[in-house]
């Protein structure tokens, strides 16, 4: 639920070299500094703005938005100054800055508290080190099949993957298997005919000496799924008795999971206890953004519960010890529940996102919002920022491979190995040495 927003306060500004952060709702949202008169990136359609940035709300013309955060330096060389929720974890309020005359005026939807620094990612940094979280454990090194194969992954991908990985002698810890493997979304445990045994290649993983890791979008139905055919009581509903829409991918409209209803949560458990069971320890959940879908749930609770309930479910069926990766997740409503976290949108073989949607796949997206919220690496969580890709097919690869080695957070490989050349091997294997080390 939406509140009216109320004045927060007024800080007069130098327009000429005054900044703006604002921070994004999720993993993909746009994150980061502004000048005063920069247009600060927006979804380019409606169908983004469910999927990337905070659905049900639009931000006005001429006006910054940070959803829980929104840092001000004024440019005239007083404090930086940080807008942040009270309890970020259940209520996260919108708050907004426009700039008239030479001050800004800065107004939320809720309660905020104000800090001051001496620039943006110090206060920042200073604010995450004040909520007090565990610090978090080391990421292990990671293959991952998804930039080379996406959901056309198979089997006999990953085998010759693995094969590779000890011709080339990669220190990579964890072979994790992405999107393809499953029948649809909502059927985890049904494989796609591109794959034989989902046990059977985590033990081939695994008798090689490295960790199986597997993907899965857990808050997601596929309208075509079993699931979605046989339990239309386990979906989020909305006001008017329809389903919830979770926006559109893969070619069709999404549904989102009612956690809390208890056969949903039951479903949820057998999941990621069957995934356990079977030798896979580090997960990846994706798209988590759908958990936190306003709607009408089972057991009547709010959205930001809801996903925290949902979230807690997996880890107890994953157990503790095994890393726990977010991605497309509400970043502060997050807080506490996560190993790793996805900091930014996706990457991509290209540089410049589609449309200049700085939500879209693109590394210059990447970097942007991956930069931004280098504040929260070690304090948070251990950012991830995105996959390397270091084959000769990839637009601008050094200058990809500088940003993910200087983020210094959770170090990934997500090419076909054998069709690297010698400086896409050499890189590969520096990159993930250097992240193999951070772990010891």
């Amino acid at each position: 639920m939406h509140h009216p927003f109320t004045h927060v306060v007024s800080v007069p500004v130098d327009t000429r070299t005054a900044r703006v952060h604002e921070e994004g709702w999720q993993s993909w949202s746009p994150s980061g500094a502004y000048a005063l008169d920069a247009a600060p990136y927006r979804p380019t359609d409606g169908n983004r703005a469910t999927v990337c940035y905070r659905p049900g709300v639009t931000v006005p013309p001429g006006t910054f938005q940070g959803e829980g955060l929104l840092a001000l330096d004024p440019g005239d060389g007083t404090p930086v100054r940080l807008w942040a929720a009270p309890d970020p974890v259940h209520q996260v309020p919108s708050i907004r800055l426009t700039v008239r005359d030479q001050v800004a005026e800065v107004s939320s939807d809720g309660p905020v508290k104000e800090w001051t620094g001496a620039d943006i990612q110090a206060v920042l940094g200073e604010w995450a080190a004040g909520l007090g979280l565990a610090a978090p454990r080391p990421a292990p090194t990671v293959w991952c099949s998804w930039y080379e194969y996406f959901t056309s992954v198979t089997e006999d991908d990953i085998h010759e993957n693995l094969r590779a990985m000890d011709t080339l002698d990669l220190p990579i810890d964890v072979v994790q298997i992405d999107d393809g493997y499953q029948k649809a979304l909502g059927d985890w445990l049904t494989l796609s005919g591109r794959f034989r045994s989902r046990a059977g290649i985590a033990g081939t993983i695994r008798a090689r000496g490295r960790r199986a890791g597997i993907w899965t979008a857990p808050f997601l139905v596929d309208p075509s799924s079993t699931l979605a055919a046989e339990h239309p009581e386990w979906l989020v509903r909305d006001a008017d008795g329809g389903l919830t829409h979770a926006g559109h991918n893969w070619g069709h409209d999404l549904y989102a999971l009612d956690t809390t209803h208890p056969g949903a949560a039951a479903y949820l458990t057998e999941v990621f206890t069957t995934l356990r069971a079977e030798g896979y320890d580090y997960f990846k959940t994706d798209f988590l953004y759908a958990g936190a879908l306003d709607g009408v749930r089972h057991t009547g609770v709010d959205a930001l519960t809801a996903y925290r309930q949902g979230v807690e479910l997996i880890r107890d069926a994953i157990g503790a010890d095994a890393y726990l990766l977010g991605c497309g997740a509400p970043i502060l409503p997050s807080l506490g529940l996560f190993d790793a976290m996805r900091v930014s949108p996706d990457t991509a073989p290209h540089r410049r996102p589609e449309a200049d949607d700085f939500s879209r796949p693109g590394q210059d997206a990447a970097e942007f919002t991956g930069a931004a919220r280098q504040w929260q690496h070690g304090r948070l969580w251990i950012n991830d920022p995105d996959c390397l890709m270091a084959r000769p097919a990839v637009e601008t690869r050094e200058r990809w491979a500088a940003h993910v080695e200087a983020t210094g957070g959770l170090t990934a490989s997500s090419d076909r190995l054998l069709s690297l050349d010698t400086w896409g091997v050499d890189t590969t294997r520096r990159l993930l040495t250097k992240g193999a080390e951070a772990t010891e």
